[in-house]
């Protein structure tokens, strides 16, 4: 009778937990989709806020401001990632979306640099900042809610959903540049139909903000805020969790660099080194995202029985040996077909840190500062090393020495496989399963 009893117990406890995760999965698509959208049209509002007749030029203008927007990644990471400890995650997330939303419609109805000269620039870099906020406290608390909802069994299975979400967001956003490619002309869409996008996510972040105030919080916070644990902060993660800061700083700075480079640099790099047209940049980039991204959870799934260490050596190992050539053959090839193989090799060697990285750090904080752990030393490295990774290449490829770049992310991605040897496997040393 007990078991009988028990178990619409149960099923209501999955229904809840999958509901939960559901939601915060889907916030996160919406909210990395906003991100990302201005990475995908660049290549057709960059002449709109920086005029130049180089577009080498104004690529590197449009990736400064791209980068200035991480500066803000550490801020809101900090800010957000104490207000998620101590308010809880939902109220972390929802804050995050609405942030998000601002951002994405300041850029939609900016006008352009002929009609209000340096404002336009100027609005722009605010709209970026706002948005780096938003997006600075939206991993952490995204990140902890999810490892924490999941269940023990199948914490990196669930958890991957992060990255899964992340990377569908920025296929929304090449889905919506093709769609656009193929219903507006060249014209339309240089003059003004890169707006139409940002008025999207504007638009999706409104829906997404009712839906995350109607989620569950989670168990962990609820039981650390119940037994009274230390309040959240700056100097309580310094004091108390530095070398758990220091390594999610150093296993980030190799993944980040290295997902950045083949997901969001790789498009202008197939148009701006390999030659090949625009739309064939995109639908390259759309269709390896997708087949990556359908390979997070099969990872995820994957370290729940063999461990999170294995794959991220794996990533490390197969990163410093291939990264040079991959990128070194992407620069000579005009073949589509080659240029997308390649790619697709260079996205199944980062699986082995996008899958499991939320779920890494997660393990490595106790739940009163799991977010601010997560969120601060992420946003950090990310700031350094993947928000820069297109200002960087870019400046290498305009000082004539493009192959530094791809000795640049091999370096990083060694000093990440150092930390990856050196430290526990956090499945088996999970700080979630002490809540």
């Amino acid at each position: 009778m007990t078991a009988h009893l028990a178990e619409p117990d149960l099923r209501n406890h999955r229904n809840k937990r999958l509901k939960a995760i559901l939601g915060g999965s889907t916030g996160n698509l919406v909210e990395w989709y906003d991100w990302y959208a201005y990475s995908a049209f660049t290549l057709y509002f960059a002449p709109h806020f920086f005029p130049s007749e180089d577009r080498t030029a104004q690529l590197l203008s449009a990736a400064a401001i791209f980068a200035v927007g991480f500066l803000m990644r550490p801020i809101g990471a900090w800010l957000m990632g104490v207000y998620a400890d101590r308010h809880g995650r939902k109220s972390g997330l929802t804050l995050s979306v609405a942030l998000m939303c601002a951002g994405s419609m300041l850029i939609a109805v900016t006008p352009s640099y002929q009609t209000i000269g340096i404002g336009a620039p100027l609005l722009l870099v605010l709209a970026r900042l706002m948005q780096g906020l938003s997006i600075g406290g939206e991993y952490g608390a995204s990140a902890t809610y999810l490892s924490e909802m999941a269940g023990r069994n199948n914490r990196g299975f669930f958890s991957s959903f992060q990255y899964v979400t992340l990377i569908a967001g920025q296929l929304v956003a090449i889905c919506v540049l093709l769609t656009l490619q193929a219903v507006l002309s060249e014209a339309q869409l240089d003059a003004w139909g890169w707006r139409i996008p940002f008025v999207i996510g504007g638009a999706l972040a409104v829906i997404v903000f009712r839906v995350r105030r109607g989620m569950a919080e989670t168990e962990s916070f609820e039981k650390a805020r119940a037994e009274g644990a230390p309040q959240s902060g700056f100097l309580e993660l310094i004091r108390s969790h530095p070398r758990e800061t220091l390594t999610v700083m150093l296993l980030t700075a190799g993944g980040t660099i290295a997902f950045y480079a083949y997901s969001i640099y790789m498009q202008k790099f197939l148009v701006n080194t390999s030659g090949l047209s625009r739309e064939t940049a995109s639908a390259i980039n759309g269709i390896t995202l997708f087949v990556f991204m359908l390979l997070q959870p099969l990872a995820g799934a994957l370290s729940d029985r063999i461990g999170r260490k294995p794959l991220m050596i794996g990533f490390g190992v197969l990163g410093v040996l291939f990264t040079y050539p991959i990128f070194a053959t992407l620069a000579t090839t005009r073949n589509p077909v080659t240029a997308g193989l390649l790619v697709m090799a260079g996205l199944v060697i980062v699986t082995g840190y996008t899958s499991i990285n939320a779920v890494v750090k997660a393990e490595l904080f106790p739940a009163h500062i799991r977010a601010l752990g997560v969120a601060l030393p992420y946003a950090l490295a990310n700031t350094l090393f993947g928000g820069t990774a297109e200002f960087v290449a870019l400046w290498f490829k305009q000082a004539g020495v493009e192959h530094a770049f791809y000795i640049y992310v091999t370096v990083m991605i060694a000093i990440s496989l150092a930390i990856y040897i050196r430290m526990r496997d956090t499945r088996q040393h999970s700080r979630i399963l002490e809540d």
